[in-house]
């Protein structure tokens, strides 16, 4: 996650208490015109179509018919609006209350698939979100996770990778396979370009294994035919169930009720 200067964070000062937005009140207006909620709202919807670096205190008040000052007395800086910004992220992360199935593998690939749904959604938010701390449904979202993984049998710290390393999977598969453009998205005077450029180095003899993986005639297009021989969906569920496979061979094995009777003859 990138942190960089924010010009349009406010410092904290007098009459402005420190901490995370989420700990302090919402204003106290019986009938306040926005709601946090809803200015996140509309802070994604802005982020979701042009990028994070639209989303601006002026812009976001334009957007809500508000004026920027007035935004000020429901969001005190640009970083607290980031931070609603990310939580409501996090929210969207969460399975449903219930929904959660009891096995650690099925618990897993549920908010596996969730996160990429939601990053898909929000494509920007895995290089601009900044990560401001645990707020609210970042910690419910991290309760959850560790609920996932709570039958494993794993020491703490191996929970804890194992969550990270779903995790890791999750967002490379989406900046690299979903968000990356398709071949047959490249402009035709850029693709033939490549071609070019591919037939030139192939032609050295250097690379015997692409030689051998694309043949002779069009091999952009033999590269195209090769990736577009799954869809992402179904790769993205080989792969999951690549990585979990793996997990469940080094889980410690349950101790069956043969081995504890000659464990306990043993000690006798």
């Amino acid at each position: 996650m990138s942190s960089h200067p924010d010009p349009e964070a406010r410092p904290t000062g007098r009459g402005q208490p420190a901490g995370p937005i989420w700990m302090r009140p919402e204003p106290g207006s019986r009938r306040p015109r926005y709601t946090r909620q809803q200015i996140a709202q509309t802070a994604l919807a802005i982020a979701d179509a042009e990028g994070i670096h639209a989303v601006t205190m002026r812009r976001l008040a334009a957007e809500l018919g508000a004026g920027t000052m007035t935004l000020y007395h429901y969001v005190g800086s640009k970083t607290d609006l980031v931070a609603l910004m990310e939580d409501a992220i996090m929210g969207e992360l969460l399975v449903p209350d219930g929904e959660l199935p009891t096995g650690w593998r099925q618990a897993l690939t549920a908010i596996a698939r969730r996160t990429r749904v939601t990053f898909r959604r929000h494509p920007w938010a895995l290089t601009g979100m900044r990560g401001t701390g645990l707020s609210p449904h970042a910690l419910r979202h991290f309760e959850q996770s560790l609920a996932a993984v709570a039958g494993t049998g794993l020491d703490p710290a191996a929970r804890l990778e194992l969550i990270a390393s779903v995790d890791n999977y999750v967002a490379g598969f989406v900046l690299k396979s979903d968000l990356e453009p398709a071949l047959e998205a490249i402009p035709p005077d850029l693709a033939r370009a490549a071609a070019d450029h591919l037939d030139e180095q192939l032609a050295t003899e250097r690379y015997p294994h692409t030689q051998a993986l694309l043949g002779t005639g069009d091999r952009l297009a033999a590269l195209a035919r090769l990736a577009a021989a799954s869809s992402n969906d179904e790769r993205f569920e080989r792969g999951l169930a690549r990585l979990l496979d793996g997990v469940a061979l080094h889980l410690p094995r349950p101790r069956t009720k043969d081995t504890s009777d000659r464990a306990r003859q043993h000690r006798t």
